[in-house]
């Protein structure tokens, strides 16, 4: 019998949960076929990003909307460390709303969309309006959709790529768990410093341990479910501050808004926000694994168990800690760009016990429809960039 997060298929078809149960599980084995592909079509992406790459001048955007948008921020500081470029995360909700707040035309521009299905109406017009703005743009599509908008797009377009993410994590629960991890990776690969035979390396390496830790956490995130926690609140630094939002995002959604949620770093939190800790507060920090950006978490670890004010508080780290609470994952050496997969996993899975926990079912926590799988309702207006 088939089982998935350690729930058999039938109870979870009868409590609307097989089609997340699935797609977390999956994420280790699209994260091998994704090496596939991005070994095959190696020289293809190069001949398209080498030229683009010859322009001093290039300013690479990271978008989407949503959990989409979210990739663009946890890649972000990752990969602007190794580039001689611009590189920012502007989501596709500002770039139509205000879009010359946010584009240049003087600048030669590389826009990298990430899409899970490629449908979403502010994906479609972003995309519009960079080649109506931006004379010299370029755009490489990293979707879960291959009949999408983006990729039909791709395929009449003489300025633009897509990289097509494995068959199945095209998600179809509400919300976004393999798509997110597929983009993530690809963009991690694709922008980072190491050569082919070290990513794959580093995707073969992940992939095992995120296997074994699907196992392993089950019982201990099915009791952190457990507990009445009504405040979810998620720190890391740098890319993890990027991480944690989508974190927050997947509590936020699967518990149909019953946990509020909320993210920062770890230096940015006192700056207010720790006023939403109280004793209905589980919180969660993403332990970084480089010497000294790790100081300043630990610093911040330290003064929440020492303010004992919230309901629950855990970390996840490589490195020990030897404390309670403390989700460790031995000293791999992946580094915090590949760290991003196994903690966004456990975030996922306790998403997806917490749903459970509170009676939803989390391939559709909100079957009234305010609040759908692709975005509906919104209005595409035209602009027009004439000045009067």
């Amino acid at each position: 019998m088939n089982t998935f997060l350690g729930y058999s298929q039938s109870w979870l078809e009868q409590r609307n949960g097989i089609h997340t149960a699935t797609e977390i599980s999956q994420q280790p084995r699209l994260w091998r076929a994704l090496a596939d592909i991005l070994v095959q079509q190696y020289d293809a992406i190069s001949a398209f990003l080498e030229p683009l790459c010859e322009q001093p001048a290039l300013r690479i955007i990271l978008t989407g909307a949503g959990t989409s948008a979210f990739v663009g921020d946890a890649a972000t500081p990752f990969i602007q460390a190794g580039l001689n470029f611009q590189v920012e995360s502007i989501p596709t909700t500002d770039i139509v709303s205000n879009p010359e707040q946010y584009l240049d035309a003087n600048r030669p521009t590389l826009m990298v969309s990430f899409a899970r299905s490629g449908n979403s109406p502010e994906s479609v017009a972003a995309v519009a309006l960079v080649d109506q703005l931006v004379p010299n743009c370029h755009h490489l599509f990293i979707t879960c959709n291959g009949d999408g908008a983006l990729a039909r797009h791709a395929e009449q377009a003489n300025n633009a790529y897509c990289l097509l993410m494995p068959e199945g994590s095209n998600d179809n629960s509400f919300a976004m768990t393999s798509s997110f991890s597929c983009m993530l990776m690809s963009t991690l690969t694709l922008f980072g410093e190491q050569t082919q035979v070290q990513w794959c390396e580093q995707i073969a390496a992940t992939a095992a341990l995120c296997e074994g830790k699907i196992n392993q956490w089950q019982q201990a995130i099915k009791q952190l479910a457990a507990q009445p926690y009504e405040r979810l609140i998620v720190l890391g630094s740098g890319g993890f501050a990027g991480l944690a939002r989508e974190a927050s995002l997947k509590s936020l959604e699967l518990s149909a808004g019953k946990v509020m949620t909320s993210f920062d770093s770890s230096l940015g939190f006192r700056h207010g926000p720790k006023f939403s800790i109280n004793d209905k507060a589980l919180v969660i920090q993403l332990i970084s694994s480089d010497p000294y950006t790790r100081r300043y978490d630990l610093d911040l670890f330290n003064e929440i168990r020492g303010d004992q004010q919230t309901l629950g508080h855990i970390a996840i780290t490589e490195a020990p800690l030897n404390q309670e609470g403390v989700f460790e994952l031995g000293q791999l050496g992946l580094g915090d760009p590949w760290l991003c997969f196994p903690y966004i996993l456990f975030c996922q899975m306790l998403a997806f016990e917490k749903s459970l926990q509170l009676g939803f079912g989390p391939d559709n926590p909100c079957p009234t429809g305010e609040v759908n799988r692709v975005v509906q309702g919104v209005v595409i207006h035209q602009f027009d960039n004439k000045k009067n």
